[in-house]
């Protein structure tokens, strides 16, 4: 199933790797709220090469085509939201200036570091 989805950029998770049947993979999710009269909050993935494709960070204003998958694993099932595609409309915290790149990196070391600070 696909569908479209408009929205900011609100929060980026860190990157995950792992080793599958068919080798390494990556993944990343992040938190788009839609622009509506009830916002919604949706969590999105990018896998493989679309994350470095796609470069979004916090405050870019999207456009995004996104796959619905469901798979069941130990007689539960499991629903994942995948864009394949993101276009970019704008930005909310610069009015669109092209400063995403710098933007896009910080996120991914911010949200590693914090990651060593848990108590678990």
């Amino acid at each position: 199933m696909s569908m479209e989805l408009k929205g900011k950029v609100i929060q980026l998770l860190p990157v995950q790797t792992g080793m599958g049947k068919k080798g390494q993979w990556k993944k990343q999710e992040f938190i788009v709220e839609t622009q509506s009269q009830y916002p919604k909050k949706v969590c999105l993935s990018t896998w493989g090469d679309k994350i470095d494709q796609f470069k979004v960070a916090e405050g870019d204003i999207v456009n995004i085509s996104v796959d619905l998958e469901s798979r069941e694993y130990n007689g539960r099932w499991y629903t994942e939201a995948r864009a394949w595609k993101i276009e970019k409309t704008g930005s909310a915290g610069n009015g669109g200036a092209p400063t995403s790149d710098p933007i896009g990196d910080e996120p991914f070391a911010a949200s590693t570091s914090s990651t060593d600070d848990l108590p678990f």
